[in-house]
């Protein structure tokens, strides 16, 4: 069967988990995606023999990840002709995700991912400065209005998402897509927690357009730096948030 997928992005989620098959780490992967709408609102997922072969695990591994996801409101099983597993993005968005996400985290580790993110981030923004195509610059700078004009808190958090892909993207380094994508699922959902007001989204739409800037300058330095800056000050705001949160 040819799986579909929903954008660029997608790729990553339904790469094989290499010798990793513990049912755990397919709700994951699943609930991951659904964190960061690649897999969007009532899509029909691939079926349990397909996922398993996607993901290299036992038919029973898969059923017991999807009886997980079931559990928990994030997809919906139909019987019958045009039956399957169909995503169910919650009510609130991601926020209830990324909350019970963010208290399985320490301050010490939260750091810990911030600093490895920026390295990320800040390693495909100098090589898109130094690689990247006119039309990457176009797409930067879309999505970078995108993100500018987004009301809602669920479609600004896919727009800096997206600008985020679409930097590593535009340094045709895929081991760089791949991580960006995987730390996007790991840590981007938590960063827009701290990110609910006017005056936060104005200041990631200021720090993206230097990202932007710096790339079609062809400026590495300058574009790895502004990416760096990004990430180090979205992570200051998600420790303070979660300390905010652990006050009595």
């Amino acid at each position: 069967m040819t799986v579909p997928f929903y954008g660029r992005a997608s790729a990553a989620v339904f790469s094989p988990l290499e010798s990793m098959s513990r049912s755990e780490l397919v709700v994951r992967r699943l609930t991951d995606a659904i964190a960061l709408g690649l897999l969007p609102d009532a899509e029909q997922l691939p079926g349990e023999l397909d996922l398993a072969g996607i993901f290299g695990v036992s038919t029973v591994t898969v059923r017991e990840a999807l009886s997980v996801l079931r559990s928990e409101g994030l997809i919906e099983t139909r019987r019958g002709r045009g039956g399957g597993s169909f995503v169910r993005t919650p009510e609130d968005g991601i926020s209830h995700l990324a909350r019970r996400r963010l208290d399985g985290f320490g301050l010490g580790e939260l750091r810990d991912l911030g600093d490895v993110y920026a390295a990320i981030c800040g390693a495909s923004a100098a090589l898109a400065a130094r690689r990247s195509s006119p039309e990457d610059v176009d797409r930067l700078e879309r999505v970078a209005d995108a993100l500018e004009h987004a009301e809602k808190p669920d479609a600004r958090r896919r727009a800096d998402a997206q600008f985020h892909i679409e930097v590593a993207a535009a340094a045709q380094s895929p081991r760089l897509y791949h991580e960006e994508v995987n730390l996007q699922a790991e840590f981007g959902t938590l960063l827009w927690l701290a990110f609910g007001d006017d005056d936060s989204h104005a200041q990631m739409v200021r720090s993206c357009r230097a990202v932007v800037a710096a790339i079609a300058e062809r400026d590495p330095h300058a574009a790895r730096a502004a990416a760096e800056q990004r990430v180090a000050d979205s992570t200051a705001r998600l420790v303070d948030y979660q300390l905010s949160e652990a006050r009595p």
